[in-house]
């Protein structure tokens, strides 16, 4: 294969030029193989033709007739109609054209044509408005316009026609020239079609079955290069040399007792994995995930311990300052006994206190520092940093984490261990986490009564309220949460600020209101948050910062208004802070769901309390992307793969990748060897980015 075939500029392509270059190379399209590797979008089957009598409004069809009569006219609007009447023997069909005259000098009666579009019915006839059409010249003339075509993803100023013969053009030329990059034994072993077939199937299918082999073929290639990636970046993380952790069963014993409760089993099997983990002379590399309230706090209060014990400090990193001053909070409770030095850092502390603090960790007073983004300061420096922990890891990008992972102790890689409350679907981790172990705590601590979830109707909204002052009448407490802290001119919203003063004068009398929201200080928002926990308060109005973090076991009700508002995680984070102790907890969601979506998240809502099919549902609705709350770096971008949809074809290729890696490095005359060295130079710059992570 000579590479500069592929490699060519679009721009020399027969009838392209640099005008229309610059058009393709809004969409990406550069090079032959950019173009080759554009994929349609979808697919419209035009290879069964239809007869005239069986269809009906609404259907999309090929039909084959006759032009028995044709007519021009005017509307009282002056629009031009042009109408022809089709028929293929069983019935007739009315076709117009809008304001295109010119189709008059294109029909003639006797004609025979292919028609594609949408069937309508208007008077009792049907008819098909601007059909796509070909003139055939016989009778039995397949017609160029048959078939399965291709439909594309273009710019506006490109069409599907015109778009579709250049492709056309350039897979007839140049299809043949790429490059199979999977040896015999793969390509027989997965049942694959060749390269050549699938890239020419996938634009112009011979039937639907080719097409469905080409699709597989190129979405197992796809993934198979992005777990080839994940497999050598797994290896070469446990190919750096890492700290070599002494947890003998006295200094667990010590961290055993700092626990007020009793373990889950399913607690104590996730620290024997981290306890294996941080033996090893290999750097820990672990994600932990675990529903709302399942106990990963005190998981990693064992791995912060276990360090500490062998005389490493620790650094603990939370996505905001609530969550980091929360944890603080936490984890002196759970220090309290221990001899442990700690600090908070982060980029609100005053500027002499943080120069205190930085130096502090320096010298190596501090074990313990939990932090923001501020952790990965340059400015920031450890004395012997030996694991690091990082909650709601999804929040950060890529390079934070690395940048965090840098700063270990005598060029060794200190241990990993990331931890999400939102449980990781099974393609994601596959894909985004497919580098990590992966630890999962999937029971509850004993004695929690799942928590039941309501639709409030506003006709029910008063009786919702009344329900609220019942529960706490019995002792409990509640949150009323809104999506806004003030009043807003843009937002038909309840913001938390007015409707605060509302409960507590007209809805609530009598009982003790309080609010807490983002923009108070962070000491007045402890000192609210401590109060509620005493029970100070009856009812906390909040905005979505009490999402994660606060723990009040007394807190039985959660209202949340304008609940359409809200992402089904943020939902399930809401109604995870209550539910927490032996008594009935109830969430109540009220609002209007007037979007389809926002009726499917209150449905999920309403249906389970289980994280793991939440967060599948919620990855269906909402895509990969906006799945972390935020299109972060290093979210891979799949042309043809479907992370949500194509779940068996990614197992498939990840066990193929990871065998193909463990065996190209066991043999240097193998041919997995070969393969393995030929993609790592043919897909180097995409290696190199995934990499990165």
């Amino acid at each position: 294969m000579s590479i500069s075939d592929l490699d060519k500029s679009i721009q020399y392509i027969k009838g392209v030029g640099p005008k229309r270059a610059q058009t393709l190379g809004r969409l990406g399209i550069h090079t032959v193989k950019d173009l080759l590797y554009y994929f349609p979008r979808t697919y419209q089957d035009r290879s069964r033709v239809e007869k005239i009598s069986n269809l009906k409004d609404g259907d999309t069809a090929m039909v084959k007739g006759i032009v028995i009569n044709i007519k021009s006219f005017r509307t009282r609007g002056w629009k031009s109609v042009f109408e022809a009447s089709v028929g293929d023997g069983t019935s007739m069909l009315q076709i117009k054209w809008f304001n295109r005259p010119y189709q008059s000098e294109v029909f003639q009666v006797d004609d025979h044509v292919l028609l594609y579009g949408r069937v309508s019915l208007y008077k009792q006839s049907l008819q098909m408005v601007n059909p796509e059409y070909e003139i055939v010249t016989e009778e039995d003339s397949p017609g160029k316009s048959a078939g399965i075509l291709p439909v594309y993803s273009l710019t506006e100023e490109m069409k599907q026609l015109s778009f579709r013969k250049l492709v056309q053009m350039v897979v007839d030329e140049y299809s043949h020239k790429v490059e199979e990059v999977f040896t015999d034994d793969i390509i027989k072993k997965r049942k694959f079609v060749p390269i050549t077939f699938a890239i020419k199937n996938i634009h112009f299918p011979d039937s639907m079955e080719n097409l469905e082999e080409s699709k597989r073929r190129l979405k197992y290639e796809e993934f198979f290069l992005f777990e080839t990636a994940m497999a050598l970046r797994k290896r070469g993380i446990k190919e750096v040399s890492g700290y070599k952790f002494r947890i003998g069963q006295n200094v667990e014993k010590h961290i055993y007792k700092l626990f007020p409760f009793e373990l889950t089993k399913s607690q104590q099997k996730v620290i024997r994995e981290i306890h294996e983990d941080m033996c090893s002379e290999k750097p820990m590399n672990r994600l932990l995930q675990g529903d709302v309230g399942s106990g990963k706090t005190a998981v990693a209060v064992y791995a912060l311990l276990a360090a500490v014990a062998n005389g490493f400090q620790t650094a603990f990193m939370a996505p905001t300052e609530i969550l980091a001053e929360q944890h603080y909070r936490t984890l002196s409770v759970f220090l309290k006994k221990a001899e442990v030095e700690m600090l908070l850092l982060t980029g609100g502390a005053k500027t002499k206190i943080k120069k205190e603090n930085i130096e502090r960790i320096k010298q190596g007073d501090i074990d313990l520092i939990i932090g923001t983004h501020a952790l990965i300061d340059k400015g920031v420096e450890f004395k012997k940093l030996g694991l690091i922990v990082i909650d709601e890891q999804h929040k950060f990008g890529v390079m934070q984490r690395t940048r965090l992972r840098q700063k270990g102790y005598d060029k060794h890689e200190p241990d990993v261990l990331v931890m999400t409350a939102t449980p990781i679907p099974r393609s994601l981790s596959l894909t985004v986490f497919g580098d990590l172990d992966i630890s999962t705590i999937d029971e509850l601590p004993p004695g929690r009564t799942p928590v039941e979830t309501y639709r409030v109707p506003a006709k029910k909204e008063n009786d919702a309220y009344r329900f609220i002052r019942k529960e706490i009448e019995k002792g409990r407490q509640a949150f009323v949460v809104f999506p806004l802290v003030d009043e807003s001119e843009k937002l038909d919203l309840k913001s938390a600020t007015v409707e605060a003063e509302r409960l507590r004068d007209k809805v609530f009398s009598g009982l003790n209101v309080g609010l807490l929201h983002g923009q108070l200080k962070p000491e007045l928002k402890d000192l609210i948050m401590s109060d509620f926990v005493k029970h100070k308060y009856d009812i906390l109005v909040s905005t979505i910062v009490i999402e994660v973090g606060i723990d009040v076991p007394n807190a039985t009700v959660m209202a949340i208004e304008h609940a359409e508002r809200f992402g089904l995680a943020q939902l399930h984070q809401l109604r995870g802070r209550i539910g927490r102790s032996e008594h009935q907890s109830y969430c109540l969601l009220f609002g209007i769901q007037k979007s389809i979506e926002s009726r499917q998240r209150i449905n999920i809502m309403l249906e389970t309390n289980d994280g793991f099919k939440i967060a599948e549902e919620d990855l269906k609705l909402r895509g990969p992307g906006e799945f972390f709350g935020t299109r972060q770096h290093g979210l891979p971008e799949f042309k043809i793969g479907d992370i949500i949809n194509d779940y068996d074809i990614i197992k498939l290729a990840r066990a193929d990748a990871f065998e193909l890696v463990k065996e190209g490095y066991k043999s240097k005359d193998s041919e997995k060897q070969i393969l393995l060295k030929k993609i790592i130079e043919k897909f180097k710059d995409k290696l190199d980015l995934i990499n990165t992570g």
